[in-house]
């Protein structure tokens, strides 16, 4: 599949979105940073309120300069922009409210959902958002951590049972996690009972109360969500078992259903939602300006942040060769904001416990996971090309969902439980105007298909 051929057809087949009235409301996410801006393509309403295409612009459109992108307030800079990184919880009626809340992204509710004219019917909704708040994963965490993390709070749930027809009952089993004294290997990173990763009680909580909030105004305010989720309904997750963890919780939410429950998975190797399918040409193109190329725009801000790196290993025990920690912040910025969105404290030197990762430290971190963000997904000139091969498939596949209900298909609102590139690849290809780390729980839309009442 050319890169070329799979950029024009992604961009086409999200027009087609728009040209099915959809009304695309990601305000939800973040009020202020994210607001998307159809930069590619030029809409026209008419009269009657409904959305015409006069022209398709493939072209990227630069980002509006702003302080997540500008490296020298990156480098030098404090705080994180008034963002919020620790498990506080901002009321729904708090002013705050839809500002950026990296460990629980605000999302639909019924108090400040603007319901639509009494002259529309919804006739379809497709949500996606990120999972909830996590362990982070093993390939994040420090060669030895200074205290364990215990999930005994909860159970992970593993077994099959046959189905179709039924037969023998299944135990509900779940794992406890465990170490041996006759084993004489350590764990990597934390000692403890959790996985890594693992959804976290707080983030287990947090899915259950975005299932209801998403219940509480598609079926009671709206009256658009049926009583029983029968086959209106379809709920779909990726093969990383996270977000089967947070699905199990929406569900629970949303329709506690007395019996089991299918969630829609597509195989390993060609997942579209993660997304995991091979595409030779977004991998080549990303790797000639992303992380570990040499592209001078990319390794800018590793050169300018070698200070920051010097401290930052020395605390942890990180390794200045590691790959994985050096040649982009991701694992630093995912170590140390799982630890603080789960009321954990910062790390501190195994052999020294008066040497900390500082708050200081670690917001100079966020501010360059963000700008790493904005640069691969967005102010890069080769980020709409490489999101648009990369997603193109979950376009396509939103798209016959969409003709599907309009040909009278059975199934009326869709739910996908994704992750933090799943959502920044369509932040992407909407070039949207204020690039940010989604985070987690991010409701990137609910992408509305309205009718007008005859």
């Amino acid at each position: 599949m050319s890169h070329v051929s799979v950029f024009a057809w992604s961009l086409l087949l999200l027009l087609c979105v728009f040209l099915l009235s959809l009304v695309i409301s990601a305000g939800m996410l973040v009020a202020q940073w994210i607001l998307p801006t159809f930069g590619f393509l030029t809409l026209l309403e008419a009269q009657n309120g409904s959305m015409y295409n006069s022209s398709i612009d493939r072209l990227w459109y630069p980002p509006t300069s702003n302080p997540i992108n500008d490296l020298n307030t990156v480098i030098d800079g404090t705080g994180v922009y008034g963002f919020i990184f620790n498990g506080s919880y901002a009321p729904v009626s708090n002013d705050y409210y839809g500002g950026y809340d990296y460990c629980n992204m605000p999302h639909v509710n019924k108090v400040q959902y603007l319901k639509p004219s009494d002259n529309y019917t919804l006739e379809y909704v497709e949500v996606i958002h990120r999972h909830h708040k996590r362990t982070p994963y093993a390939a994040n965490t420090f060669p030895q951590e200074s205290y364990s993390w215990d999930c005994d709070d909860e159970g992970l749930f593993y077994y099959g049972k046959p189905l179709n027809p039924t037969g023998n009952g299944s135990a509900s089993t779940y794992w406890s996690v465990y170490t041996s004294s006759s084993n004489p290997f350590p764990p990597q990173g934390f000692n403890g009972t959790c996985q890594f990763p693992q959804i976290t009680k707080g983030g287990l909580d947090d899915s259950w109360q975005h299932g209801k909030d998403l219940y509480e105004v598609y079926h009671d305010l709206l009256s658009f969500l049926p009583d029983e989720p029968g086959n209106q309904i379809s709920y779909r997750v990726t093969n990383n078992v996270i977000t089967s963890q947070v699905a199990g919780m929406v569900i629970n939410a949303m329709y506690n259903p007395p019996t089991d429950f299918p969630l829609s998975i597509q195989p390993a190797s060609i997942d579209s939602l993660e997304p995991a399918y091979t595409c030779p040409s977004a991998t080549a193109l990303y790797n000639t300006y992303a992380v570990g190329s040499t592209n001078p725009n990319w390794t800018a801000h590793l050169t300018a942040s070698q200070p920051l790196y010097a401290t930052l290993d020395s605390i942890s025990g990180v390794s200045p060769t590691n790959p994985g920690f050096h040649q982009s912040w991701d694992h630093y910025f995912d170590n140390l904001s799982s630890r603080l969105c789960n009321t954990k404290p910062l790390p501190c030197n195994i052999s020294n416990p008066t040497f900390c990762i500082t708050p200081s430290l670690a917001t100079s971190v966020f501010r360059l996971g963000l700008y790493e963000y904005d640069y691969i997904y967005r102010s890069s000139p080769h980020s709409l090309s490489y999101s648009t091969a990369s997603y193109g498939v979950f376009i396509a596949e939103l798209t016959q969902n969409i003709r599907s209900r309009l040909v009278g298909g059975p199934i009326k609102y869709t739910h996908n439980v994704a992750h933090d590139g799943s959502i920044a690849l369509l932040l992407s290809i909407l070039q949207i105007d204020k690039m940010v780390w989604p985070g987690l729980g991010a409701e990137l839309m609910e992408m509305e298909k309205m009718k007008r009442r005859s």
